[in-house]
This record gives structure tokens, sequence and C-alpha cells, in this order.
């Protein structure tokens, strides 16, 4: 008489293909040549803080993780990013083109950097691995260090039209030659999160002579909240992107102080 299989046997036709788990070989193939070498050279107790490294780092809230990272990495990747005069120039030259003041000396890169990392930490809440697998990237990727001078650039914008009145906001869209998809991307999270933040609060805002109070009154926001605003309202890759496409192509965002700023601001009731 056949007997059952034992409990603890186990039918080989269940087991997993074993190509189709990581091996140890397959995740270091994803390291730089450099990096895999110097891994697969590292004596015995030198790989124990690796792992104790990579456990602790792995374990940590996304908050620590940026902490750690900012430490571990900012003086390396401002060696890096102060010496590339060429973008660096471009965002110099973007900033004065739009009358902002920001100075771009190093200790603003230092802090542009953590902010990086926060900022990532704030759009990866639901996804933290994805922070961290970004800011390796950064660390290894000459291109994508250059994605921290696009988010300084697109940052120092998004601030410059926080700080613009509605009626400023208005002469803004009205200068780009997308308008609809400008006002759905920048002016309208804009303005909602003034309104959230009642920072401007409209008033009888379909009665015409009622508009001017808060139409045409700038935002008073103080820096720390302007940041926070600014974060909170769009996501790093979205601040990065408006920066890459501003330095760019020249006419991707188009701005005229005067009209902007100087005119009247009694025209909108002519």
């Amino acid at each position: 008489m056949n007997q059952p299989p034992a409990s603890d046997s186990i039918d080989p036709s269940v087991l997993p293909v074993a190509s189709a788990q990581p091996t140890i070989e397959t995740v270091l193939q994803k390291l730089p040549p450099e990096a895999k070498q110097w891994a697969e050279s590292l004596p015995w107790n030198e790989r124990r803080y690796v792992l104790s490294l990579c456990h602790l780092l792995c374990a940590a809230t996304p908050d620590v993780q940026a902490e750690f990272l900012d430490e571990y990495t900012a003086n390396g990747l401002i060696a890096k990013l102060v010496n590339n005069h060429e973008i660096k120039q471009k965002v110099r030259d973007n900033l004065e083109r739009f009358r902002i003041s920001t100075d771009l000396t190093e200790a603003l890169v230092r802090s542009y950097i953590r902010q990086f990392y926060i900022h990532s930490v704030q759009d990866a809440r639901c996804q933290p691995n994805l922070f961290l697998e970004s800011a390796l990237r950064i660390v290894a990727s000459t291109e994508e260090r250059n994605n921290i001078f696009n988010y300084v650039l697109g940052f120092e914008l998004i601030k410059m039209m926080f700080k613009m009145s509605w009626l400023q906001h208005e002469r803004l869209y009205r200068l780009q030659r997308n308008q609809d998809d400008f006002v759905e991307t920048y002016i309208k999270p804009i303005q909602h999160t003034h309104r959230l933040n009642q920072i401007i609060v409209p008033k009888d805002e379909k009665l015409f002579f009622a508009r001017r109070e808060y139409f045409v009154q700038p935002p008073d926001i103080s820096e720390k909240k302007l940041v926070e605003l600014a974060i909170a309202t769009f996501t790093t890759e979205a601040t990065t992107g408006f920066g890459f496409s501003v330095i760019r192509h020249h006419k991707a965002f188009s701005f005229d102080y005067e009209f902007i700023y100087e005119l009247n601001q009694d025209e909108i009731f002519s």
C-alpha cells in the first residue's frame, strides 16, 4: 500500500525557479564597475561593516535617511557641482533674467542639496525606496547631479510666483505660449495654496469692484513659510523639470518684468 508523502516532503515541481531569484552576482552587476570591484575585494570584517550600514539605512525612516545622506554626501556633491561651470553659469544667467537676487554660492548649493533630499522625502512617503534610489543616482551620475542645479532654478522660479499677486499671475500667464497648460500646472496650484493657507482670501470675488483688495495685494509670506508651501505644492520632479525646461529652452518661460510688476495697478478698472 502506498504511503502518503511525509508532511515535510517537498514536491520539486513547486520549487521556485532559481534564476528568478536575485543572486549576489546579479545584485553586484547593478553597481558601477569600480564599486563592484571594491565590494568584492573587501575582507570579511569590512563586509560586516557594509552590511551593518545597509541594514541601518534601510530600516531608518525617510527623514533619517535624508539627514544621513545629506551629511554623508553633501561635501562630495558640492565638490563635483562647483566644478560644473557651464550649467552653474546658465542658472546664474537665468536668475539674472528673472531679476532674482539669489547668489549661487557654495553655501546656497549645500542648503539646496539638503532641501532636495527633504523634498524627495515628502514625495516618497508612500514609496521611500524610490527616494533612496533617486539619491543614489545623484551620487553616481553626472547627469543626475546636474538636476540639483535644475532644481535650484525651478524652485527659485516657483518661489517668485508664490510671491506674486493674482493680478501679476494674470499678466504672467498672458505671456506664455500655452496659457491653459501654464495656468493648470502652476497658477492654479499656487492660488489654491494661497487660499488654503489664508494668504489670499477672496471676498466677493464675483463682484467687480470688490476684486481689488485681494487681487492686487502681493502675498506676505516669510521665507521659511514660502519654502514649506512650495515643497508641499510641487513635487521634486515637477520642480526639477521646470528648471530643466527653462535652462534648455529660453522661451519655455516667457517673462517681462516691467509688464508684470510695473504697470498701473488700477488697470483692472479700465
